[in-house]
């Protein structure tokens, strides 16, 4: 497999312009969790014992058989073979492997993923975005050129992977219309000077307390069969990254899982608790709050009696405060979206 894929994969690809706001602040985290939209499809798979090696599957094939509908998304129809070439396309873009430990996790977000594709490319149609195929091009283009490969050679693992060529330029096309259908809603709000003026002074007074720089994955209880496995693969692999923007139910997914600086005291005692045992680069045990598995990497810790920290500049609080309004609308349309569709999952 090509190494260093890039962080935030094909399925990512749409947040990539607008989720950079590692170092912003988030309120409390009770709050945030999303429910999972999705079950077991039931003809995935049975779950087999578990190996000593989990072994990986290259070409995953989670429907065999004839190609049938699995869901409608307002009239739009999701098939065996689309699901069964994205899942392929998730493997080869992000480096995850396909095993027992981590199947339905992939098939479950696979499919998330294609239903708010197809309401994605509808907001896209309705607002009359129409990408064309040279934007496509240029998005491939900057995928080779950020995996340091050629036209060829991605054309060589799209057929190594078993992924359909048409399949990767519809996923990508998807992407940018809903880029786009953001940019346009959010072009005019301009960040104010009285609101980066607050953002510097709450910064200032942060910095009298404790700090911890965090990223999570927030996984359901019920999603969690193979939590402790999935904690072992992240104290492995350093891409805590990839695995939250792929796999974490929070909204923080879009940004890689990405809290920034927490000070002490903005999350609740139990999961803080575990937080302060962890000593930076560390990843947390999971940890059960309201229904949810919490899983915490400290990247770093500030202490403010030994430690320092340069304040942000305004241009950097003007980026933070754009970023996390883009993410805001983003987040807050693609929940209205799927609450008004009507999505039908088949049996």
């Amino acid at each position: 497999m090509i190494k260093n894929l890039i962080i935030l994969s094909l399925l990512c690809f749409a947040t990539e312009a607008y989720a950079q706001f590692a170092d912003g602040y988030r309120p409390q985290a009770e709050e945030e969790g999303q429910s999972v939209l999705f079950r077991q499809p039931s003809s995935a798979p049975a779950e087999q014992a578990q190996p000593q090696e989990p072994v990986n599957i290259q070409k995953p094939t989670p429907y065999k058989g004839s190609i049938r509908i699995l869901a409608r998304v307002n009239g739009d129809i999701i098939t065996t073979e689309d699901i069964n070439n994205r899942v392929r396309a998730f493997c080869m873009t992000t480096g995850i492997p396909y095993n027992a430990q981590t199947k339905l996790l992939i098939i479950n977000k696979v499919m998330q993923n294609t239903i708010d594709e197809k309401l994605k490319n509808q907001e896209a149609e309705r607002s009359q975005i129409d990408i064309s195929s040279k934007e496509v091009d240029n998005a491939i283009d900057v995928f080779c050129s950020n995996n340091n490969i050629s036209r060829n050679q991605l054309k060589q693992m799209l057929n190594q992977f078993g992924v359909s060529e048409d399949i990767f330029r519809e996923q990508l096309k998807s992407d940018l219309s809903w880029i786009r259908v953001v940019h346009l809603n959010t072009m005019r709000e301009s960040i104010t000077q009285p609101e980066i003026e607050e953002a510097i002074t709450i910064a200032k007074r942060d910095m009298s307390k404790p700090k911890f720089m965090l990223s999570e994955i927030v996984i359901p209880v019920k999603e969690g069969k193979h939590i402790s496995e999935l904690v072992d693969n992240l104290r492995r692999d350093p891409r805590f990254e990839l695995y939250a923007a792929q796999f974490s139910q929070s909204p923080s997914s879009s940004s890689g899982g990405k809290l920034g600086w927490v000070t002490e005291g903005q999350l609740a005692p139990e999961l803080e608790k575990e937080i302060k045992k962890l000593s930076s680069g560390e990843v947390s045990d999971a940890i059960i709050y309201n229904g949810d598995y919490y899983i915490f990497k400290v990247e770093k810790k500030f202490n403010p009696e030994t430690d320092t920290m340069p304040l942000p500049t305004e241009a950097e609080v003007k980026n933070m405060l754009q970023n996390q309004k883009n993410e805001r609308f983003a987040e807050e349309k693609m929940q209205q979206l799927r609450q008004s569709a009507m999505i039908e999952l088949k049996e």
